[in-house]
Parts: C-alpha cells; sequence; structure tokens
C-alpha cells in the first residue's frame, strides 16, 4: 500500500492546472459529453509512462485503486502499469491480467486509456485463442467495450489476421457514436495497409452502408481517385 500511495503523491506532484482545464476541454467532460466528469490533474502522457515504469512492480491490489480514481491521469498511469507487467508475465500471469482487465472496463473509459491497452493487453492475448469476448464487447451498450471490442483488433491485423477486425466491423457498422465510426475507420486502413484486396473487398460490399467518418478513416490513404470513387458511391 506504501507504494501505491507514493505513486499518488508523485503524480499530484505533477500537477498542472492550466494544462488539466485543457485536456478537459479536449477529452469532452462538460455535461452531455463523452468524458462527462472526468478530471485531470494536466500530466504529460511521457511523464505518466517514466512514473508508470518506476512503479511497473505493484500488484494487482495497487493497481485497482490506481484504475478506481477518479482523475484520468492515474487511470491511464495504471494501463500503462499493467502493460508493462502483461508483457513481462508468463501465461498464467498474462490470463489473469487480462481478467482483471476486463473486470475493469468501467474505468476504462475515454479513447485514450482504450487506444493504450486494449491491443497491447486483450489483442495480444486473443491472437491465438478464441475471439468471442471481442464480440460480446462488440454489442455492449456502452462505447468504451465497443471501442475495446475493435481497437484490440488491432493487434490481429498486425499479424496479418483479419477476419475478426472486418467481421467487428459489421457488427459495429451501424453504431451511432462518432468515436466509433473513428475507431472502425482506423482500423479498416490498418487492414488496407497490410492488405488494400482485401480493405477493397469489404469497400465494395459495405461502402454505401458506413457513416461518413468510417468511410473517411478507411480510405484516407488511398490513392485520390479511388477515395472519390468510394466517395461517390457513398453519396
Amino acid at each position: 500500500m506504501a507504494k501505491v500511495n507514493e505513486l499518488i503523491a508523485e503524480m499530484k506532484s505533477h500537477a498542472n492546472p492550466q494544462k488539466a482545464n485543457a485536456l478537459q476541454r479536449f477529452f469532452k467532460t462538460g455535461k452531455g459529453e463523452y468524458g462527462e466528469g472526468d478530471k485531470f490533474l494536466g500530466i504529460s502522457v511521457p511523464v505518466q509512462r517514466i512514473i508508470a515504469g518506476k512503479y511497473s512492480e505493484l500488484g494487482l491490489n495497487d493497481i485497482q485503486k490506481v484504475l478506481a480514481s477518479p482523475i484520468h491521469e492515474m487511470r491511464l498511469t495504471g494501463l500503462f502499469i499493467l502493460r508493462i507487467k502483461y508483457s513481462k508475465s508468463d501465461p498464467a500471469g498474462k490470463q489473469e491480467i487480462v481478467k482483471f482487465y476486463l473486470k475493469n472496463t468501467k474505468n476504462i473509459n475515454n479513447w485514450d486509456l482504450v487506444d493504450s491497452s486494449a491491443s497491447y493487453i486483450l489483442g495480444d492475448y486473443l491472437l491465438y485463442k478464441p475471439k468471442n469476448i471481442l464480440f460480446k464487447l462488440a454489442r455492449s451498450k456502452k462505447i468504451w467495450e465497443r471501442r475495446i471490442a475493435i481497437i484490440s483488433s488491432g493487434t490481429l491485423i498486425k499479424n496479418s489476421k483479419f477476419d475478426t477486425a472486418l467481421s467487428l466491423s459489421e457488427v459495429l457498422l451501424n453504431d451511432k457514436h462518432d468515436l466509433m465510426h473513428k475507431a472502425v475507420g482506423w482500423m479498416l486502413r490498418e487492414i488496407g495497409n497490410k492488405d488494400m484486396d482485401v480493405l477493397e473487398k469489404f469497400l465494395d460490399q459495405h461502402c454505401s452502408q458506413m457513416p461518413r467518418t468510417m468511410l473517411r478513416y478507411a480510405i484516407e490513404k488511398m490513392p485520390e481517385t479511388k477515395r472519390k470513387g468510394y466517395l461517390k458511391r457513398k453519396f
């Protein structure tokens, strides 16, 4: 417990109220916005990574206390620590960390928290395992669980395993949230970076159904003529 209290004290020593105000605007913490009520200290991500490395030996019980914090940077630092622990763990340790991660989805509640953890922990763990949990998360009423699902597929894409990401994209095709449109489009673009034919086959089937933002993200790296062609078919 002493170590986690040291971490909390060290984090607070780096507080920057002016930057905290800017971050609260950037992460949409106002009433009715996706990050409503989130609190910030104003600590840069590089500083958080340094602190995470310093406290990477914290146990899961202490990490739980950090992840349960109402302060955004505390939760992100906790996830950085979890990533470090996961990367150093044996298979049994990795399984324990993944279970812990899934029990904490309520605390992984903004896009940067998801994007900094999902593929590195859950995605990596599922690389050669059944992917059922991703489809369960993709059908969640909670946007951040849906985002965890699609972002986790990034590790699969990096390993040229596209089927899960494509199927998840179909599940999420009619999602109402702009942050999900961006996430799905991003993963589709990553597929295109690996195999443009696979992306084009998906777009040929689905581009007319895709939200504008999702499509624009997906075709961002295409030659201009192809981009215009897909946009014309959509609109």
